[in-house]
């Protein structure tokens, strides 16, 4: 039998809390150990119940969820963290994932998101790999945007959005769907290129890049990664260069916006 995931939620609003107990109460795989009403109360629960996934808000009292978030970020045992919110434009959910959220979901959301999304995060924190539905980063209508799919597959891959690398990456990934060719005048253009938009060093950037993808070793994914593209592309010990991993997303997205 499955161990069951500890959830602790988090809202300002008493209303949507009860809602979001409704949802994930009865489930067996899941257990509710508490609820918080600001980011204060949040953090000494998630440190008395040692949470698996806490649903948290962001517009909250005394300390917001970015504050949770940005408090959580150094910690090894940091829960996962779905951010549940009505501010679902595209800066609050990426804000909200590069200060380490695994998931956002927009408010009003639906029961079945909202289980299917904890299942998730749970599935992430074993090693998993996450249903082929799974990943949609902002739950709302219309397409994913280009930064939401990296971001599900970054996740996924293992690769945590609190470091440099993770940013790099992203943004080396879209410049190369943007302008396939530049993938070719990787040192002279595209390293140049990021460095210039976040002010430091091409050098700083290839290590972080390079920093981003060990990381995703190291933690195992490579299942993960095998899975997101459908076939077995690399092993443990077939570690890509910058240049090809950054290639084989962009491949990857530019085909699935062409289909």
């Amino acid at each position: 039998m499955e161990q069951t995931a500890k959830i602790l939620i988090v809202d300002d609003n008493a209303q949507i809390r009860s809602t979001l107990r409704g949802i994930l109460e009865g489930q067996e795989d899941l257990c509710i150990v508490g609820e918080a009403a600001d980011g204060i109360e949040a953090l000494d629960k998630i440190a008395q119940f040692s949470p698996d996934v806490v649903l948290l808000d962001i517009v909250m009292p005394r300390l917001d969820g970015f504050g949770v978030l940005e408090a959580l970020a150094d910690r090894q045992d940091a829960p996962a963290v779905i951010v549940i919110s009505a501010l679902a434009q595209e800066g609050f959910i990426l804000r909200s994932v590069e200060l380490g959220a695994t998931f956002f979901l927009a408010k009003p959301f639906d029961v079945s998101s909202v289980r299917n999304r904890v299942r998730d995060c749970i599935a992430v924190r074993m090693g998993r790999p996450l249903r082929p539905a799974a990943g949609r980063i902002a739950v709302r209508s219309g397409e994913k945007s280009v930064d939401e799919k990296i971001s599900t597959m970054f996740i996924t891959m293992g690769i945590p959005a609190h470091i440099k690398g993770y940013t790099f990456l992203r943004e080396a990934v879209k410049m190369v769907i943007n302008n396939p060719d530049i993938i070719n005048r990787i040192t002279k253009e595209l390293y140049p290129g990021i460095a210039k938009t976040y002010d430091t060093s091409a050098s700083k950037v290839e290590r972080a890049i390079r920093h981003a993808i060990e990381v995703a070793w190291t933690r195992g994914k490579i299942e993960n990664i095998n899975d997101i593209f459908g076939y077995n592309v690399y092993t443990r010990n077939d570690k890509p260069t910058n240049g090809e991993f950054i290639a084989l997303i962009a491949d990857k997205l530019i085909m699935e916006n062409a289909a």
